[in-house]
């Protein structure tokens, strides 16, 4: 594994390079959707708001998650490369969304829609960071093929474990590349919304099976207990929009021109 890259008297984390590369994946394919959408907002500054506070809410929620570590290490916690929740992310960067596509008078739920996409490609390609660092998100011993250790991460292991990084890098691509084409054709607000919900939910509730997070109640870990949650929300908002009429792309961009 590579934690470090090293330039010279400089030591780069690849988690915060992935981290970087993630954002500006997702604010291109954001940018692009804004365009298939017929939409003149700043999908870039969108972008950057909305991944800083899903990495405040990850890193809070993670500390909220494991009191214990911060009883352990103190205020350190907030600021240490390892140590960020799914499901803090994916609230605080909602929230953010929703805001900003309130304040450009988008809409909330079409902002999470046209948003969708770009944040399972993200997330996959963040999870990049988390393989190359070796950051403790790997999953329990196997003695698969594909099984591997790392020795040299931030939180070593010299067993061969569930690579589960690279499993959610795959999970977020697919469901990021079944977005997009599911966006080409005009659906009722709030519909890819609810699918992004339910994929990137049983995503990681499936994933979570073979890593070594802690089981917390009836078997499952709180990842799975905020992933069935997002599954739930998913199905209801899928439900509720399909007694939506579609929206006429034309009539939309029309109302959007104007605003501008």
């Amino acid at each position: 594994m590579i934690p470090y890259l090293h330039f010279w008297s400089f030591n780069v984390p690849t988690f915060g390079l992935m981290l970087w590369l993630a954002a500006v994946t997702g604010a291109w394919v954001m940018h692009a959707s804004f365009r298939r959408a017929g939409i003149d907002a700043d999908a870039v500054g969108i972008v950057a708001v909305a991944v800083v506070a899903g990495i405040v809410g990850a890193k809070v929620w993670h500390v909220l998650d494991t009191p214990e570590e911060f009883r352990e290490i103190g205020w350190r916690v907030l600021w240490d490369q390892a140590g960020f929740a799914w499901f803090g992310g994916l609230i605080f960067g909602i929230a953010a969304l929703v805001i900003q596509g309130w304040r450009a008078r988008i809409g909330a739920l079409r902002t999470l829609d046209l948003a969708s996409p770009s944040a399972a490609i993200g997330y996959g390609i963040g999870r990049i960071g988390c393989f190359l660092s070796g950051d403790g998100c790997y999953g329990i011993p196997t003695n698969l093929p594909w099984g591997m250790s790392f020795p040299n991460g931030l939180e070593p292991t010299m067993v061969r474990v569930h690579p589960t990084p690279l499993y959610e890098l795959s999970a977020g691509l697919l469901i990021g590349l079944w977005l997009w084409v599911r966006g080409r054709n005009p659906r009722p607000t709030g519909w890819i919304l609810g699918e992004y919900l339910v994929l990137t939910g049983t995503a990681r509730f499936l994933v979570e099976f073979i890593r070594r997070n802690p089981k917390v109640w009836l078997g499952l870990s709180n990842a799975q207990l905020a992933s069935s949650g997002s599954v739930i929300l998913g199905f209801a908002l899928i439900l509720w929009a399909a007694t939506r009429r579609v929206p006429d792309p034309e009539q939309a961009t029309r109302q959007v021109e104007k605003i501008a």
